[in-house]
């Protein structure tokens, strides 16, 4: 019998595994394009108020993504996921309530409703990512296969995201540009998508059925029953994932550079708008060019990778070099109240789109490996608690971003519903969609040059990581491995598997030495 593992990922399988982030790209994309201009627009709240209800979701979620991770990584034990699977039955309960997404997106409801059906998209969303974003790292474990696997769904994000921002658009020519149907129809074609794009990915996946090592049953015989213990052990591993050094970089390289593109999105309609005195259609055409460009972005980042080998860290660095030129284009054009031809204009955003790409793929492709630097430590598969903290920074970001401008802009004097604005609020906008976008990729840039993860670093890790299963002994490792193993995850090899590393980073749960 082939082991889950074993089989091979084609583009089939890929693309059906990726197309849920129809869901995970493009839901939030139009939440950052959209939402909050819908909410103070057409739903007569205010920035302050619109705001709140992101910082509100940001508590809740805090709590939501990493349990659901906790969750995922133990529900195997349980009747339901020995039968439907420990990570795709939650993809299973959670493709008919995708129409949920489709309340968001309906005026004159009050706070208190908004509040309450972006909460409930929350939930969903981490019933949805945090055990799909597992998924890859399951299936298979070879360097290719999961780079095509991240590849093919950051694509589909891609696509989301391109149709995110251009089927408001389309939608536009037959409702009128100051219709809040366009938003509502939007909502609920969407909802359709994601529905059809869940239960797709839910029939062509599969989980590895792993056969738990002896390291696992020790760790499990030591961990008592019981919610409060629970809830200490998913504390304990939360935590415990930022001790691996390769996973705290890549968080700072994943939340900057995640944010700075947050923060251009949601200020973009208003530069639009307001500095450069276009209409709503206009952001929708201009981000439909770059989204557009982002599908064939992604294949070309997938090539620099697979057949250039370029290092991740190197294709992450063109790729913010990239936006800094988009963004010193876009200051100049309102500093200097240039009149850019509409070719010209078009080609940049062309260039944001295939850098933004970059940018969106190359940290989720890294995030299938972070698994294994782990196992190295721990001698465990903790995926579920990887993608617990991925998906909670990625929703925080989107939040916290809008939240944050909201304030700024409310501070600025921004007025809602007014057709100009005064000074203050303008140089708000290119403060924050210009340079504090600069900043942001900025340290994303500088971390780079520390992540060491490589083809041919990760060839070495799942190496030894074999050869320690066999019962190889730690003595006969050599020089080269053990410098890319403390590269990795920060510790001495003598610390790692089974080591003084292993007692820490699992969750403080003592093991017996292997060596």
């Amino acid at each position: 019998m082939v082991k889950p593992t074993e089989r091979r990922v084609g583009y089939g399988v890929a693309l059906g595994y990726g197309i849920t982030d129809l869901f995970g790209g493009g839901a939030f994309a139009i939440i950052s394009t959209w939402l909050l201009f819908f909410y103070t627009t057409y739903c007569g709240l205010t920035v302050l108020e619109a705001g709140s209800i992101f910082a509100v979701a940001r508590i809740i979620d805090a709590i939501l993504s990493p349990v659901m991770g906790y969750i995922t990584d133990n529900f195997g034990n349980t009747w339901l996921g020995r039968k439907f699977g420990r990570r795709r039955f939650f993809l299973l309960i959670s493709s008919p309530l995708m129409f949920l997404y489709a309340l968001l997106w309906l005026t004159d409801m009050g706070y208190w409703y908004y509040l309450g059906t972006y909460l409930s998209i929350e939930l969903l969303s981490a019933m949805v990512l945090v055990p799909w974003e597992t998924l890859a790292a399951e299936m298979t474990n070879r360097y290719e296969e999961r780079s095509r696997l991240s590849g093919v769904r950051m694509i589909c994000s891609q696509l989301g995201g391109f149709l995110a921002v251009s089927v408001p658009g389309v939608i536009m020519h037959f409702t009128g540009k100051d219709n809040p149907f366009t938003y509502t129809l939007t909502g609920l074609i969407f909802s359709l998508i994601f529905c059809i794009a869940v239960f797709i990915t839910w029939r062509v996946t599969w989980e590895a059925k792993d056969v738990p090592q002896e390291s696992d049953f020790k760790v499990e015989s030591q961990r008592s029953s019981g919610m409060m213990n629970h809830l200490k052990y998913l504390v304990l591993d939360l935590f415990s994932a930022f001790r691996i050094r390769a996973f705290r970089l890549h968080i700072i390289i994943y939340i900057f550079s995640f944010t700075a593109m947050d923060v251009f999105g949601s200020v973009f309609t208003y530069y639009v708008v307001y500095c450069l005195s276009q209409d709503a259609a206009a952001v929708s055409g201009w981000l439909s060019i770059a989204a557009f460009a982002s599908v064939p972005g992604t294949y070309g980042f997938m090539l620099l990778l697979n057949k250039l080998h370029f290092t991740p860290s190197a294709a992450l660095r063109l790729s913010y070099g990239c936006i800094f030129v988009v963004l010193a284009f876009l200051f100049t054009v309102y500093y200097t109240e240039t009149q850019v031809p509409a070719m010209l204009f078009s080609a940049v955003f062309i260039l944001l789109g295939a850098a933004r790409s970059g940018l969106y793929y190359i940290p989720w492709n890294i995030y299938s490996f972070i698994p294994d630097i782990d196992e190295m430590v721990t001698q465990q598969r903790r995926e579920g608690i990887f993608a617990g903290v991925m998906v909670l920074t990625r929703k925080s970001t989107v939040a916290m971003a809008i939240m944050l401008i909201g304030v700024v802009l409310e501070e600025s004097g921004f007025v809602k519903g007014s057709g100009a604005q005064p000074e203050n609020a303008l140089n708000a906008i290119i403060g924050l969609m210009i340079f504090a976008t600069a900043a942001l990729l900025a340290v994303s840039f500088f971390t780079t040059y520390k992540f060491k993860l490589t083809r041919d670093t990760h060839k070495l890790l799942l190496k030894e990581i074999a050869r320690r299963k066999l019962g190889g002994d730690y003595r006969d490792c050599d020089n080269t491995t053990r410098t890319v193993i403390k590269q990795l995850t920060g510790y001495e090899y003598d610390q790692v598997w089974g080591g003084d590393a292993t007692r820490r980073v699992a969750g403080e749960v003592s093991l017996s030495s292997a060596k």
